[in-house]
């Protein structure tokens, strides 16, 4: 993250996560609707309804964050204590892995291989369970990769939490934002899941900091009492405009398959056009090619910023120098000059 705040703005940027942010304009309403009162007691009650009725659970089961990151934050206090350990997917976004640490937990790992498609290995998060896992954490679509996980992965998940009597985090950020028919939250699958969520990488909204969890009643109730410590509730003018969106999110939803199919599709193409490159098979607004040889992608990624002036992610911050993330989240012409860009820096590699 420190990375991401500090490092140089390219003329085009292709390392960021979200989705082309919204105007004013794209949501309707949006001007009428900023007010600057309301109550949020347990959560901006519109809001824990708006939420509730988009994912088929009740406000019971909805807790409000500041962003994703924010909610799995929050989920994480509410179950750990110092010395728990924390199965956590790898490579991981490091935030999840830092939530952990800030809270004295310990991570361990089980990996995500990139020759099984990033694939969830059930038996493989089976045998890394110990006595004193409390959590388990993944994310689905996979960041960095981009990969969603099957419905076998997810039920497989599942019964090995429910037998090892643990809790399991997903981080769904990208769920909505992911190409093909819709997939429900985990936490609607299982009393195990808890499922995290916001407007920021599948909607475009991530100035309102709208995010939540999704979770059995007494579990929201314990994130609901961690977030009386931190911030104790969302910006009501913020959490007004969310419920504006919610009532527009397929609209929103609209809006997204229509800057991120044409950008996922000049993404392929690019890479059937590139034998140097392998990357498995994304679905999200995010893609994490590896080049063949094994070579580390850190050289590439500087010289196509300082050459080109186009930004992607190293693979090192993932623990896998030989991949770089790509973002597609952003305006078709904008990314199409990115990987035109892209392509003539593999060029001339």
């Amino acid at each position: 993250m420190e990375w991401a705040k500090g490092r140089p703005h390219p003329r085009v940027d292709r390392a960021g996560r979200n989705l082309l942010a919204c105007a004013l304009e794209d949501l309707p309403g949006a001007r009428e609707a900023l007010d600057l009162s309301g109550e949020s007691p347990d959560g901006y009650p519109p809001l824990l309804e708006a939420i509730a009725a988009r994912y088929g659970v009740e406000p019971e089961n909805v807790a409000t964050a500041g962003g994703c990151s924010g909610a799995n934050y929050l989920a994480c206090a509410a179950l750990l204590e110092e010395g728990d350990e924390v199965l956590i997917e790898r490579p991981a976004y490091d935030p999840l892995i830092a939530a952990v640490r800030m809270l004295g937990a310990r991570p361990r790992f089980f990996d995500r291989r990139p020759e099984e498609g990033f694939a969830i290995d059930v038996r493989a998060v089976e045998k890394a369970l110990t006595a004193s896992t409390r959590l388990v954490i993944v994310s689905n679509p996979h960041n960095p990769s981009g990969v969603l996980a099957s419905s076998e992965e997810i039920d497989g998940l599942a019964r090995v939490a429910e037998r090892a009597g643990v809790r399991v985090l997903a981080d769904e950020v990208y769920l909505d934002a992911a190409a093909g028919p819709a997939v429900p939250p985990a936490a609607r699958t299982s009393a195990v899941f808890i499922s995290s969520n916001s407007l920021t990488k599948a909607y475009g909204l991530s100035s309102l900091r709208c995010g939540w969890t999704l979770a059995s009643p007494e579990i929201t109730q314990r994130i609901r009492r961690a977030r009386d410590v931190v911030d104790v509730s969302g910006a009501i003018p913020a959490e007004r405009l969310s419920v504006l969106a919610f009532r527009h999110l397929d609209r929103l939803a609209g809006r997204a398959r229509g800057i991120l199919e044409p950008n996922r599709r000049l993404f392929r193409e690019l890479l059937a056009r590139r034998p140097e490159l392998e990357c498995a098979p994304f679905c999200a607004s995010i893609a994490f090619p590896r080049f063949r040889d094994g070579r580390d992608a850190g050289a590439f990624a500087r010289r196509l910023l300082e050459r080109h002036g186009v930004a992607v992610v190293p693979g090192s911050f993932f623990e896998m120098p030989s991949h770089f993330r790509v973002s597609l989240g952003g305006s078709p012409p904008a990314v199409a000059a990115g990987l035109e860009a892209l392509e003539r820096c593999l060029a001339e590699t």
